[in-house]
C-alpha cells in the first residue's frame, strides 16, 4: 500500500491511518510536499509501518527524481515534479488508471491554490500545469477535496484564475508603477481580506506576481 499525504500529526488522524493499512504487507508513505497539513503525520506513520518516506520535502528519505516510481499491487507511482505550490512538489502519475495525485498543484473544489512561497513560484506553477495536461489523466486526485472527473476543464479554470491575477496586477502597476504591494493588494482584492492570516498569504501572492513581471 502507497500511503500518499498522511496529513496533520494528530493523534486520532495517526490512528486511522494505521488502522486502514494494518494488513498491509509492505506500506510506503508519500508526500507531495513538505506543508504540516500533508507531511505533519508522515514521520510517525512511517515509524510505525517501517516504511520509507518519499517525496522531495524534508524529512524524505527517499528523494525522488522524475520517473522514479514506487511499485504497489494496484500499478506503479511515478513522481513527477510540479513546483509551484511548494518549492518541493511532486504529483504521484499512476499511469495503470490513467490518475494522478496533484497534491495542491490543483484543488478538489474552487478555482485556486495559494502561489506565493518563493521566489519564481508563479512561473512554476504555470510549467506545472501544463506537465499535469501532458500526463492526459482521465482523473485527478488532489489531496484537499473530492475527485476531478473533469481534469481539462479543472486544468483550464485554475490556469485561467492565475493569468487572471497576474493580468490584474500588471494593470495596476501600469497605470501606479510606483504602487507597494499592500496598495496593489487593495486594488486587486479590496478591504476583504483584512485576516491575519489571509492578508499574508495575499500579500505573498501578490509579491510573487510582482517578481513574475519584473
Amino acid at each position: 500500500m502507497a500511503i500518499i499525504d498522511p496529513g496533520p500529526d494528530v493523534d486520532s488522524h495517526v490512528r486511522a491511518i494505521l488502522h486502514a493499512v494494518s494488513e498491509a504487507d509492505q506500506a510506503w508513505v508519500l508526500v507531495t510536499h513538505g506543508h504540516a497539513d500533508h507531511a505533519g503525520a508522515a514521520e510517525e506513520v512511517a515509524q510505525a509501518l517501517g516504511a520509507e518516506i518519499w517525496g522531495r520535502g524534508v524529512g524524505c528519505a527517499r528523494p525522488m527524481a522524475t520517473r522514479d516510481a514506487v511499485e504497489t499491487d494496484q500499478g506503479r507511482l511515478v513522481g513527477v515534479d510540479t513546483p509551484g505550490h511548494a518549492r518541493e512538489h511532486v504529483t504521484f502519475h499512476w499511469p495503470e488508471a490513467d490518475a494522478a495525485f496533484p497534491g495542491d498543484l490543483i484543488l478538489g473544489q474552487g478555482d485556486t491554490t495559494w502561489v506565493g512561497e518563493y521566489e519564481g513560484c508563479v512561473a512554476d506553477y504555470l510549467n506545472s500545469l501544463q506537465i499535469l495536461r501532458t500526463l492526459r489523466c482521465r482523473v485527478l486526485y488532489p489531496t484537499h477535496g473530492p475527485p476531478v472527473e473533469d481534469p481539462e476543464q479543472t486544468l483550464d479554470t485554475f490556469e485561467t484564475h492565475r493569468r487572471d491575477r497576474i493580468r490584474q496586477v500588471q494593470e495596476v502597476l501600469a497605470m501606479r508603477p510606483e504602487a507597494t504591494t499592500d496598495e496593489v493588494v487593495m486594488e486587486v482584492y479590496g478591504t476583504g481580506f483584512a485576516d491575519g492570516r489571509v492578508a499574508r498569504a495575499v500579500t505573498q501572492s501578490v509579491e510573487a506576481i510582482r517578481d513574475f513581471l519584473a
